[in-house]
Protein backbone atom coordinates (compact mmCIF):
# COMPACT_ATOMS: atom_id res chain seq x y z
CA UNK A 1 0.00 0.00 0.00
CA UNK A 2 2.45 2.13 0.56
CA UNK A 3 4.80 1.68 -2.16
CA UNK A 4 1.90 1.73 -4.24
CA UNK A 5 0.96 5.71 -2.35
CA UNK A 6 4.67 6.49 -2.79
CA UNK A 7 4.71 5.50 -6.94
CA UNK A 8 1.65 7.57 -6.95
CA UNK A 9 2.95 10.44 -5.44
CA UNK A 10 6.13 10.45 -7.97
CA UNK A 11 3.92 10.26 -11.07
CA UNK A 12 2.37 13.14 -10.67
CA UNK A 13 5.30 14.88 -10.03
CA UNK A 14 6.79 13.26 -13.06
CA UNK A 15 3.43 14.59 -14.86
CA UNK A 16 3.79 17.81 -13.67
CA UNK A 17 7.02 18.94 -14.30
CA UNK A 18 8.37 16.26 -16.94
CA UNK A 19 5.98 15.67 -18.49
CA UNK A 20 7.27 13.92 -22.07
CA UNK A 21 8.64 11.34 -19.46
CA UNK A 22 4.94 10.67 -17.52
CA UNK A 23 4.94 6.42 -18.44
CA UNK A 24 8.45 6.14 -17.35
CA UNK A 25 9.07 2.50 -15.60
CA UNK A 26 10.62 3.44 -12.07
CA UNK A 27 11.38 1.22 -9.11
CA UNK A 28 10.46 1.74 -5.42
CA UNK A 29 12.42 -0.70 -2.96
CA UNK A 30 13.06 -1.37 0.54
CA UNK A 31 16.82 -0.59 1.01
CA UNK A 32 19.01 -3.10 2.60
CA UNK A 33 20.17 -1.01 5.42
CA UNK A 34 18.12 0.85 8.06
CA UNK A 35 19.36 3.75 8.03
CA UNK A 36 18.91 4.35 4.40
CA UNK A 37 14.98 5.22 5.08
CA UNK A 38 12.10 3.12 4.50
CA UNK A 39 11.82 3.28 0.89
CA UNK A 40 14.31 4.33 -1.99
CA UNK A 41 13.83 4.80 -5.57
CA UNK A 42 15.88 4.90 -8.32
CA UNK A 43 13.47 7.59 -10.66
CA UNK A 44 16.32 10.61 -10.75
CA UNK A 45 18.98 8.40 -11.67
CA UNK A 46 17.40 7.22 -14.70
CA UNK A 47 15.73 10.35 -15.81
CA UNK A 48 19.07 12.01 -15.27
CA UNK A 49 20.31 10.17 -18.74
CA UNK A 50 16.74 11.41 -20.47
CA UNK A 51 17.10 14.91 -19.45
CA UNK A 52 20.67 15.98 -19.14
CA UNK A 53 20.26 17.13 -15.67
CA UNK A 54 21.77 15.76 -13.08
CA UNK A 55 20.31 12.78 -10.56
CA UNK A 56 20.64 15.00 -7.46
CA UNK A 57 19.29 18.31 -9.11
CA UNK A 58 16.63 16.30 -10.59
CA UNK A 59 15.73 14.80 -6.86
CA UNK A 60 15.72 18.08 -5.40
CA UNK A 61 13.03 19.17 -7.32
CA UNK A 62 11.11 16.03 -6.28
CA UNK A 63 11.71 16.24 -2.91
CA UNK A 64 10.93 20.00 -2.45
CA UNK A 65 7.16 18.58 -3.53
CA UNK A 66 7.09 15.94 -1.73
CA UNK A 67 8.18 17.76 1.74
CA UNK A 68 4.33 18.93 1.64
CA UNK A 69 3.53 15.20 2.43
CA UNK A 70 2.36 13.94 5.56
CA UNK A 71 3.16 10.50 4.75
CA UNK A 72 6.69 11.21 5.51
CA UNK A 73 8.49 12.02 8.70
CA UNK A 74 11.89 12.70 6.44
CA UNK A 75 13.16 12.49 2.70
CA UNK A 76 16.77 12.93 1.90
CA UNK A 77 18.85 12.78 -1.53
CA UNK A 78 21.41 9.73 -1.11
CA UNK A 79 25.03 8.96 -2.91
CA UNK A 80 24.83 10.05 -7.08
CA UNK A 81 20.79 11.00 -6.63
CA UNK A 82 18.55 8.19 -4.64
CA UNK A 83 15.75 9.43 -3.17
CA UNK A 84 15.23 7.61 0.86
CA UNK A 85 12.05 8.04 2.24
CA UNK A 86 11.44 7.47 6.23
CA UNK A 87 7.61 6.75 6.98
CA UNK A 88 5.49 9.15 9.38
CA UNK A 89 5.01 6.09 12.37
CA UNK A 90 1.62 7.82 12.60
CA UNK A 91 0.75 6.12 8.84
CA UNK A 92 1.29 2.77 10.24
CA UNK A 93 -0.74 3.35 13.19
CA UNK A 94 -3.20 4.95 10.68
CA UNK A 95 -2.82 1.38 8.88
CA UNK A 96 -3.34 -0.89 11.96
CA UNK A 97 -6.84 0.88 12.25
CA UNK A 98 -7.64 0.07 8.44
CA UNK A 99 -7.06 -3.65 9.54
CA UNK A 100 -8.96 -3.67 12.16
CA UNK A 101 -11.60 -2.57 10.29
CA UNK A 102 -10.85 -4.28 7.53
CA UNK A 103 -10.74 -7.57 8.76
CA UNK A 104 -10.65 -10.76 6.34
CA UNK A 105 -10.67 -8.17 3.35
CA UNK A 106 -7.22 -6.37 4.77
CA UNK A 107 -4.87 -7.02 2.12
CA UNK A 108 -7.14 -7.79 -0.92
CA UNK A 109 -6.64 -5.64 -4.35
CA UNK A 110 -8.21 -4.83 -7.56
CA UNK A 111 -4.95 -5.08 -9.85
CA UNK A 112 -6.61 -7.84 -11.83
CA UNK A 113 -9.83 -5.47 -12.80
CA UNK A 114 -11.73 -8.79 -13.19
CA UNK A 115 -9.50 -10.11 -16.14
CA UNK A 116 -10.90 -13.81 -16.20
CA UNK A 117 -8.32 -16.50 -15.64
CA UNK A 118 -8.46 -19.96 -15.84
CA UNK A 119 -5.99 -22.36 -14.14
CA UNK A 120 -5.34 -25.49 -14.86
CA UNK A 121 -3.70 -28.22 -12.52
CA UNK A 122 -2.23 -31.50 -11.39
CA UNK A 123 -4.56 -33.01 -14.27
CA UNK A 124 -2.88 -36.21 -13.36
CA UNK A 125 -3.46 -39.45 -16.12
CA UNK A 126 -5.93 -41.17 -14.12
CA UNK A 127 -3.47 -44.09 -13.94
CA UNK A 128 -3.09 -44.33 -10.53
CA UNK A 129 -3.55 -42.24 -6.95
CA UNK A 130 -1.81 -38.69 -6.74
CA UNK A 131 1.72 -39.13 -5.12
CA UNK A 132 3.43 -36.21 -3.41
CA UNK A 133 4.59 -34.65 -6.31
CA UNK A 134 0.99 -34.43 -8.49
CA UNK A 135 0.35 -32.82 -3.91
CA UNK A 136 2.72 -30.02 -4.92
CA UNK A 137 1.24 -28.96 -8.18
CA UNK A 138 -2.05 -28.78 -5.98
CA UNK A 139 -1.37 -27.17 -3.53
CA UNK A 140 0.23 -24.54 -5.51
CA UNK A 141 -2.13 -24.23 -7.87
CA UNK A 142 -4.91 -23.66 -5.55
CA UNK A 143 -3.05 -21.45 -3.59
CA UNK A 144 -2.07 -19.78 -6.51
CA UNK A 145 -6.01 -19.50 -7.57
CA UNK A 146 -6.64 -17.95 -4.51
CA UNK A 147 -4.17 -15.46 -4.23
CA UNK A 148 -5.33 -13.88 -7.77
CA UNK A 149 -8.94 -14.10 -6.83
CA UNK A 150 -7.76 -11.75 -3.56
CA UNK A 151 -5.89 -9.48 -6.16
CA UNK A 152 -8.99 -9.20 -8.37
CA UNK A 153 -9.32 -11.65 -10.48
CA UNK A 154 -12.06 -13.79 -12.01
CA UNK A 155 -10.48 -17.24 -11.79
CA UNK A 156 -11.86 -20.70 -12.88
CA UNK A 157 -10.07 -23.61 -11.62
CA UNK A 158 -10.04 -26.66 -13.86
CA UNK A 159 -8.51 -30.06 -13.77
CA UNK A 160 -7.97 -31.91 -17.23
CA UNK A 161 -8.65 -35.40 -17.82
CA UNK A 162 -6.79 -37.64 -20.07
CA UNK A 163 -9.64 -40.17 -20.07
CA UNK A 164 -8.60 -41.66 -23.45
CA UNK A 165 -5.36 -42.81 -25.50
CA UNK A 166 -2.71 -45.68 -25.25
CA UNK A 167 -2.37 -45.05 -21.94
CA UNK A 168 -5.97 -45.43 -21.04
CA UNK A 169 -6.08 -48.60 -22.97
CA UNK A 170 -2.86 -50.22 -21.31
CA UNK A 171 -4.54 -49.45 -17.85
CA UNK A 172 -7.53 -51.45 -19.15
CA UNK A 173 -5.15 -54.51 -20.05
CA UNK A 174 -3.53 -53.98 -16.80
CA UNK A 175 -6.67 -54.28 -14.97
CA UNK A 176 -8.13 -57.33 -17.27
CA UNK A 177 -4.83 -59.26 -16.73
CA UNK A 178 -5.09 -58.79 -12.77
CA UNK A 179 -8.39 -60.15 -13.07
CA UNK A 180 -7.57 -63.09 -14.96
CA UNK A 181 -4.57 -63.98 -12.51
CA UNK A 182 -7.07 -63.44 -9.90
CA UNK A 183 -9.63 -65.89 -11.44
CA UNK A 184 -6.75 -68.91 -11.33
CA UNK A 185 -5.00 -68.08 -14.59
CA UNK A 186 -1.25 -68.02 -14.95
CA UNK A 187 -0.03 -64.50 -16.28
CA UNK A 188 3.07 -63.26 -17.70
CA UNK A 189 2.68 -58.98 -16.77
CA UNK A 190 4.55 -56.85 -18.96
CA UNK A 191 6.64 -54.68 -17.73
CA UNK A 192 4.71 -51.61 -19.05
CA UNK A 193 2.01 -52.52 -17.50
CA UNK A 194 0.90 -50.54 -14.34
CA UNK A 195 2.13 -52.49 -11.65
CA UNK A 196 0.32 -51.33 -8.09
CA UNK A 197 -1.75 -53.08 -5.62
CA UNK A 198 -4.73 -50.58 -6.81
CA UNK A 199 -4.86 -52.68 -9.87
CA UNK A 200 -5.55 -55.37 -7.77
CA UNK A 201 -8.51 -53.52 -5.87
CA UNK A 202 -9.70 -52.52 -9.71
CA UNK A 203 -9.20 -56.66 -10.98
CA UNK A 204 -11.52 -57.70 -8.10
CA UNK A 205 -14.06 -54.62 -8.30
CA UNK A 206 -14.39 -55.43 -12.07
CA UNK A 207 -15.21 -59.59 -11.41
CA UNK A 208 -17.50 -58.50 -8.89
CA UNK A 209 -19.32 -56.22 -10.99
CA UNK A 210 -18.93 -58.34 -14.17
CA UNK A 211 -19.07 -61.79 -13.04
CA UNK A 212 -18.77 -62.61 -16.66
CA UNK A 213 -15.87 -60.72 -17.61
CA UNK A 214 -13.46 -63.60 -18.83
CA UNK A 215 -15.84 -65.38 -20.94
CA UNK A 216 -16.51 -61.66 -23.20
CA UNK A 217 -14.27 -60.85 -26.29
CA UNK A 218 -11.03 -59.36 -24.83
CA UNK A 219 -11.49 -56.04 -26.79
CA UNK A 220 -14.92 -55.55 -25.03
CA UNK A 221 -13.35 -57.44 -21.57
CA UNK A 222 -10.38 -54.40 -21.52
CA UNK A 223 -12.90 -51.70 -22.50
CA UNK A 224 -15.09 -52.31 -19.23
CA UNK A 225 -12.07 -52.54 -16.87
CA UNK A 226 -10.47 -48.75 -18.75
CA UNK A 227 -13.78 -47.72 -18.01
CA UNK A 228 -14.18 -48.79 -14.71
CA UNK A 229 -10.57 -48.39 -13.65
CA UNK A 230 -10.99 -44.29 -15.05
CA UNK A 231 -13.91 -44.16 -12.51
CA UNK A 232 -12.15 -45.35 -9.67
CA UNK A 233 -9.12 -43.95 -9.94
CA UNK A 234 -10.77 -40.50 -10.42
CA UNK A 235 -13.31 -41.05 -7.47
CA UNK A 236 -10.01 -41.87 -5.41
CA UNK A 237 -8.12 -38.15 -6.77
CA UNK A 238 -11.32 -36.02 -5.72
CA UNK A 239 -11.66 -37.52 -2.84
CA UNK A 240 -7.45 -36.87 -2.00
CA UNK A 241 -8.40 -33.75 -3.38
CA UNK A 242 -11.38 -32.10 -1.58
CA UNK A 243 -9.86 -33.30 1.58
CA UNK A 244 -6.28 -31.71 1.02
CA UNK A 245 -9.03 -28.30 0.64
CA UNK A 246 -8.58 -27.99 -2.90
CA UNK A 247 -11.92 -27.76 -4.75
CA UNK A 248 -12.13 -27.49 -8.63
CA UNK A 249 -14.95 -24.95 -10.55
CA UNK A 250 -15.11 -28.34 -13.31
CA UNK A 251 -13.43 -31.67 -14.42
CA UNK A 252 -12.79 -31.30 -18.51
CA UNK A 253 -13.14 -34.66 -20.40
CA UNK A 254 -10.25 -35.02 -23.21
CA UNK A 255 -12.68 -37.63 -24.65
CA UNK A 256 -15.60 -34.69 -25.07
CA UNK A 257 -12.76 -33.09 -27.45
CA UNK A 258 -13.26 -35.78 -29.75
CA UNK A 259 -17.22 -36.09 -28.83
CA UNK A 260 -18.01 -33.04 -30.13
CA UNK A 261 -15.34 -33.26 -33.45
CA UNK A 262 -13.61 -30.05 -32.11
CA UNK A 263 -9.80 -31.97 -32.13
CA UNK A 264 -10.23 -32.35 -35.94
CA UNK A 265 -11.54 -28.83 -36.60
CA UNK A 266 -9.19 -27.28 -35.10
CA UNK A 267 -6.44 -29.09 -36.77
CA UNK A 268 -8.41 -27.93 -40.09
CA UNK A 269 -8.23 -24.42 -38.82
CA UNK A 270 -4.15 -24.84 -38.28
CA UNK A 271 -4.10 -27.14 -41.77
CA UNK A 272 -5.78 -24.00 -43.86
CA UNK A 273 -3.11 -22.08 -42.49
CA UNK A 274 -0.82 -24.09 -44.16
CA UNK A 275 1.14 -25.44 -40.77
CA UNK A 276 0.28 -28.86 -41.18
CA UNK A 277 1.75 -31.63 -43.49
CA UNK A 278 1.28 -35.23 -44.61
CA UNK A 279 4.80 -37.54 -44.51
CA UNK A 280 4.59 -41.18 -44.26
CA UNK A 281 1.06 -41.52 -43.47
CA UNK A 282 0.99 -39.03 -40.70
CA UNK A 283 0.24 -35.81 -40.35
CA UNK A 284 2.95 -33.51 -38.69
CA UNK A 285 2.53 -29.60 -37.26
CA UNK A 286 5.48 -27.26 -38.28
CA UNK A 287 6.67 -26.53 -34.62
CA UNK A 288 10.31 -25.85 -35.83
CA UNK A 289 8.72 -22.49 -37.41
CA UNK A 290 7.64 -21.40 -34.24
CA UNK A 291 10.85 -22.84 -31.37
CA UNK A 292 10.54 -26.17 -31.56
CA UNK A 293 13.51 -28.73 -31.96
CA UNK A 294 11.51 -30.79 -34.59
CA UNK A 295 7.97 -31.07 -35.75
CA UNK A 296 5.55 -33.20 -34.45
CA UNK A 297 3.13 -35.57 -35.06
CA UNK A 298 -0.56 -34.52 -34.50
CA UNK A 299 -2.13 -37.53 -36.10
CA UNK A 300 -0.22 -41.19 -36.48
CA UNK A 301 -0.31 -42.80 -40.00
CA UNK A 302 -2.79 -45.39 -37.99
CA UNK A 303 -4.93 -42.45 -37.75
CA UNK A 304 -5.12 -41.75 -34.29
CA UNK A 305 -4.83 -38.74 -32.77
CA UNK A 306 -1.84 -38.01 -30.63
CA UNK A 307 -2.36 -36.22 -26.97
CA UNK A 308 -0.94 -32.98 -28.75
CA UNK A 309 -3.42 -32.81 -30.79
CA UNK A 310 -6.18 -33.06 -27.99
CA UNK A 311 -4.08 -30.10 -26.37
CA UNK A 312 -4.22 -27.85 -29.10
CA UNK A 313 -8.08 -28.23 -29.09
CA UNK A 314 -8.56 -28.20 -25.60
CA UNK A 315 -6.40 -24.74 -25.44
CA UNK A 316 -8.05 -23.08 -28.71
CA UNK A 317 -11.57 -23.80 -26.86
CA UNK A 318 -9.91 -21.40 -23.76
CA UNK A 319 -9.06 -18.50 -25.41
CA UNK A 320 -11.60 -18.48 -28.33
CA UNK A 321 -14.93 -20.32 -27.41
CA UNK A 322 -14.73 -19.55 -23.42
CA UNK A 323 -12.70 -16.05 -24.09
CA UNK A 324 -10.18 -16.15 -21.25
CA UNK A 325 -7.86 -13.17 -20.74
CA UNK A 326 -5.33 -15.23 -19.88
CA UNK A 327 -4.68 -18.95 -18.98
CA UNK A 328 -1.81 -20.57 -15.99
CA UNK A 329 -1.11 -24.02 -16.77
CA UNK A 330 1.06 -26.32 -13.87
CA UNK A 331 2.79 -29.19 -15.11
CA UNK A 332 5.61 -31.37 -13.87
CA UNK A 333 9.37 -30.35 -14.24
CA UNK A 334 8.96 -33.33 -16.97
CA UNK A 335 6.66 -31.69 -19.47
CA UNK A 336 9.41 -28.51 -20.26
CA UNK A 337 10.10 -29.82 -23.87
CA UNK A 338 5.90 -29.45 -24.19
CA UNK A 339 5.60 -25.68 -23.87
CA UNK A 340 7.14 -24.61 -27.13
CA UNK A 341 5.08 -26.45 -29.04
CA UNK A 342 1.91 -25.55 -27.61
CA UNK A 343 2.77 -21.96 -27.97
CA UNK A 344 4.01 -22.47 -31.20
CA UNK A 345 0.45 -23.40 -32.07
CA UNK A 346 -1.40 -20.96 -30.44
CA UNK A 347 0.50 -19.04 -32.52
CA UNK A 348 -0.69 -20.69 -35.50
CA UNK A 349 -4.19 -19.94 -34.82
CA UNK A 350 -2.99 -16.07 -33.95
CA UNK A 351 -3.84 -16.57 -30.38
CA UNK A 352 -1.06 -14.59 -28.11
CA UNK A 353 1.27 -16.95 -26.92
CA UNK A 354 1.56 -14.74 -24.19
CA UNK A 355 -1.40 -15.06 -23.14
CA UNK A 356 -0.60 -18.94 -22.03
CA UNK A 357 2.01 -19.19 -18.63
CA UNK A 358 2.83 -22.53 -18.25
CA UNK A 359 4.54 -23.10 -14.40
CA UNK A 360 6.85 -26.38 -14.44
CA UNK A 361 6.28 -27.62 -10.64
CA UNK A 362 10.00 -29.35 -9.78
CA UNK A 363 9.89 -32.70 -7.96
CA UNK A 364 9.66 -32.98 -4.21
CA UNK A 365 12.12 -34.86 -2.20
CA UNK A 366 10.62 -37.18 0.52
CA UNK A 367 13.06 -37.80 3.68
CA UNK A 368 12.37 -39.86 6.22
CA UNK A 369 14.64 -41.42 8.76
CA UNK A 370 17.05 -39.99 6.62
CA UNK A 371 16.55 -42.03 3.56
CA UNK A 372 15.51 -40.40 0.33
CA UNK A 373 12.58 -42.20 -1.11
CA UNK A 374 12.07 -42.48 -4.97
CA UNK A 375 9.24 -42.95 -7.35
CA UNK A 376 7.92 -44.51 -9.66
CA UNK A 377 4.17 -44.19 -11.00
CA UNK A 378 4.30 -46.93 -13.34
CA UNK A 379 6.07 -49.92 -11.47
CA UNK A 380 3.91 -48.35 -8.06
CA UNK A 381 6.70 -46.98 -5.95
CA UNK A 382 5.38 -43.79 -4.84
CA UNK A 383 4.00 -42.11 -1.79
CA UNK A 384 0.75 -41.14 -2.20
CA UNK A 385 0.05 -37.91 -1.24
CA UNK A 386 -2.92 -39.06 1.30
CA UNK A 387 -0.15 -41.17 3.40
CA UNK A 388 1.54 -37.74 3.93
CA UNK A 389 -1.74 -36.08 4.94
CA UNK A 390 -2.32 -39.12 7.52
CA UNK A 391 1.38 -38.81 8.62
CA UNK A 392 1.77 -35.01 9.17
CA UNK A 393 -1.41 -33.26 8.53
CA UNK A 394 -2.90 -30.95 5.46
CA UNK A 395 -1.69 -27.54 6.93
CA UNK A 396 2.18 -28.89 7.21
CA UNK A 397 2.10 -30.64 3.73
CA UNK A 398 0.63 -27.25 2.13
CA UNK A 399 2.79 -24.76 4.05
CA UNK A 400 5.71 -26.63 3.32
CA UNK A 401 5.28 -27.66 -0.33
CA UNK A 402 4.20 -23.81 -0.96
CA UNK A 403 7.49 -22.82 1.27
CA UNK A 404 9.65 -22.82 -2.20
CA UNK A 405 9.35 -21.09 -5.87
CA UNK A 406 7.71 -23.52 -8.18
CA UNK A 407 11.10 -24.11 -10.02
CA UNK A 408 12.87 -25.22 -7.02
CA UNK A 409 12.94 -28.71 -6.35
CA UNK A 410 11.74 -29.15 -2.46
CA UNK A 411 12.79 -31.36 -0.01
CA UNK A 412 10.36 -32.36 2.76
CA UNK A 413 11.50 -33.52 6.08
CA UNK A 414 8.82 -35.68 7.51
CA UNK A 415 9.93 -35.93 11.21
CA UNK A 416 10.38 -31.84 10.99
CA UNK A 417 6.38 -31.51 9.53
CA UNK A 418 5.35 -33.45 12.63
CA UNK A 419 7.60 -31.19 15.22
CA UNK A 420 5.16 -29.00 17.78
CA UNK A 421 8.03 -26.64 18.27
CA UNK A 422 9.45 -23.30 16.26
CA UNK A 423 11.48 -25.66 14.17
CA UNK A 424 8.42 -26.61 12.36
CA UNK A 425 7.69 -23.60 10.23
CA UNK A 426 3.28 -23.98 9.95
CA UNK A 427 3.86 -24.48 13.79
CA UNK A 428 5.67 -21.44 14.02
CA UNK A 429 2.98 -19.27 11.85
CA UNK A 430 0.06 -20.58 14.17
CA UNK A 431 1.22 -20.69 16.90
CA UNK A 432 1.99 -16.65 16.24
CA UNK A 433 -2.25 -16.52 16.02
CA UNK A 434 -3.14 -18.50 18.85
CA UNK A 435 -1.24 -16.55 21.41
CA UNK A 436 -3.33 -13.89 20.28
CA UNK A 437 -6.67 -15.56 20.71
CA UNK A 438 -4.96 -16.72 24.14
CA UNK A 439 -4.51 -12.96 25.02
CA UNK A 440 -8.10 -11.92 23.92
CA UNK A 441 -9.25 -15.02 26.56
CA UNK A 442 -7.09 -13.21 29.37
CA UNK A 443 -8.20 -10.25 28.64
CA UNK A 444 -11.69 -11.44 28.60
CA UNK A 445 -11.10 -12.70 32.35
CA UNK A 446 -9.73 -9.76 33.57
CA UNK A 447 -12.84 -7.78 32.37
CA UNK A 448 -12.06 -6.03 29.14
CA UNK A 449 -14.19 -5.43 26.76
CA UNK A 450 -12.81 -6.98 23.41
CA UNK A 451 -14.48 -3.87 21.56
CA UNK A 452 -12.47 -1.34 23.20
CA UNK A 453 -9.60 -3.18 21.20
CA UNK A 454 -10.88 -1.20 18.11
CA UNK A 455 -11.11 1.78 19.67
CA UNK A 456 -7.66 1.66 21.41
CA UNK A 457 -5.14 5.05 21.60
CA UNK A 458 -2.46 3.39 19.00
CA UNK A 459 -0.24 6.40 19.87
CA UNK A 460 0.91 4.42 23.35
CA UNK A 461 2.40 2.16 20.34
CA UNK A 462 6.36 3.99 20.44
CA UNK A 463 8.64 0.74 21.17
CA UNK A 464 11.00 0.40 18.30
CA UNK A 465 9.51 -3.63 18.36
CA UNK A 466 6.37 -1.92 18.01
CA UNK A 467 7.24 0.18 15.25
CA UNK A 468 8.89 -2.19 13.10
CA UNK A 469 5.29 -4.74 13.65
CA UNK A 470 3.24 -1.81 12.57
CA UNK A 471 5.52 -1.70 9.22
CA UNK A 472 5.73 -5.34 8.65
CA UNK A 473 1.75 -5.34 8.63
CA UNK A 474 1.41 -2.47 6.40
CA UNK A 475 3.43 -4.50 3.65
CA UNK A 476 0.89 -7.33 3.40
CA UNK A 477 -0.99 -5.77 0.56
CA UNK A 478 2.37 -5.34 -1.39
CA UNK A 479 3.33 -8.97 -0.79
CA UNK A 480 0.28 -10.05 -2.16
CA UNK A 481 0.70 -8.20 -5.56
CA UNK A 482 4.25 -9.70 -5.80
CA UNK A 483 2.77 -12.85 -5.03
CA UNK A 484 0.13 -12.33 -8.02
CA UNK A 485 1.97 -10.93 -10.01
CA UNK A 486 4.81 -13.30 -9.68
CA UNK A 487 2.90 -16.27 -9.79
CA UNK A 488 4.55 -16.94 -6.45
CA UNK A 489 2.34 -17.97 -2.79
CA UNK A 490 5.87 -18.52 -1.43
CA UNK A 491 6.26 -14.67 -0.90
CA UNK A 492 3.60 -14.87 1.58
CA UNK A 493 5.10 -18.36 3.00
CA UNK A 494 8.07 -15.91 3.85
CA UNK A 495 6.08 -12.93 4.84
CA UNK A 496 4.05 -15.20 7.66
CA UNK A 497 7.33 -16.64 9.07
CA UNK A 498 8.50 -12.82 9.25
CA UNK A 499 5.86 -11.42 11.32
CA UNK A 500 5.30 -14.68 12.86
CA UNK A 501 9.11 -13.71 14.01
CA UNK A 502 8.19 -10.63 15.22
CA UNK A 503 5.42 -11.08 17.28
CA UNK A 504 7.06 -14.02 19.10
CA UNK A 505 10.02 -11.66 20.25
CA UNK A 506 7.76 -8.71 21.43
CA UNK A 507 5.49 -11.10 23.09
CA UNK A 508 8.57 -12.37 25.16
CA UNK A 509 9.86 -9.35 25.59
CA UNK A 510 7.23 -6.95 26.39
CA UNK A 511 3.79 -7.70 29.07
CA UNK A 512 0.92 -7.03 26.79
CA UNK A 513 -1.54 -6.98 29.16
CA UNK A 514 -0.32 -4.90 32.16
CA UNK A 515 -1.28 -2.51 34.50
CA UNK A 516 -1.44 0.52 32.55
CA UNK A 517 -5.38 -0.17 30.85
CA UNK A 518 -4.61 2.20 27.68
CA UNK A 519 -1.42 0.77 26.80
CA UNK A 520 -2.42 -2.92 27.63
CA UNK A 521 -5.27 -2.44 24.96
CA UNK A 522 -3.40 -0.53 22.44
CA UNK A 523 -1.03 -3.99 22.54
CA UNK A 524 -3.57 -6.24 22.21
CA UNK A 525 -5.01 -4.09 19.22
CA UNK A 526 -1.55 -4.74 17.30
CA UNK A 527 -1.90 -8.28 18.69
CA UNK A 528 -5.20 -8.58 17.02
CA UNK A 529 -3.65 -6.52 13.75
CA UNK A 530 -1.08 -9.23 13.62
CA UNK A 531 -3.38 -12.52 14.45
CA UNK A 532 -6.01 -10.70 11.54
CA UNK A 533 -3.54 -10.37 9.12
CA UNK A 534 -1.52 -14.17 10.15
CA UNK A 535 -5.46 -15.39 9.57
CA UNK A 536 -5.76 -14.03 5.96
CA UNK A 537 -2.12 -15.01 4.78
CA UNK A 538 -2.80 -18.58 6.03
CA UNK A 539 -6.17 -18.76 4.33
CA UNK A 540 -4.66 -17.33 0.79
CA UNK A 541 -2.79 -20.90 1.31
CA UNK A 542 -5.10 -22.81 2.20
CA UNK A 543 -3.80 -23.49 5.75
CA UNK A 544 -6.05 -23.41 8.91
CA UNK A 545 -5.30 -20.84 11.66
CA UNK A 546 -6.04 -22.77 14.83
CA UNK A 547 -7.53 -20.78 18.41
CA UNK A 548 -5.90 -23.42 20.50
CA UNK A 549 -2.31 -25.19 20.12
Amino acid sequence: MIKRRIKALLKEILKSRFPEFAELTFEIEKPKRADHGDFSTNLALILQGKTGLKAREIAGIFLEELKKESLFQKIEIAGPGFINFWINSNFYRENLKVILKEKEKYGSLDIGKGRRVHIEFVSANPTGPLHIGHGRGAAYGDALSRILKFAGYEVFKEYYINDRGTQMNILGASVYLRAKELSGEKIAFPEDYYQGEYIKDIAKEALKLYPNLLSLEEEKAIELCRDLAIKMILDDIRNDLENFRVHYDNWYSERSLYERGLVEKVLNLIKERGYIYEKEGALWFKSSLFGDEKDRVVRKASGEWTYFASDIAYHYEKFVKRKYDFAINLWGADHHGYVARLKGALKALDIEENRLQVLLIQMVNLIEGGELKSMSTRRGEYVELKELIREVGVDAVRFIFLSRSHDSPLDFDVELAKKQSQENPVYYVQYAHARVCSLKEKAKERGYNLEEIYEADLTKLSEPEEIEILKKLSEFSDVIELSALGFAPYKIVYYLLELASLFHEYYNKYKIIGEDKELSLARLSLSEGCRMVINNGLRLLGVSSPEKM
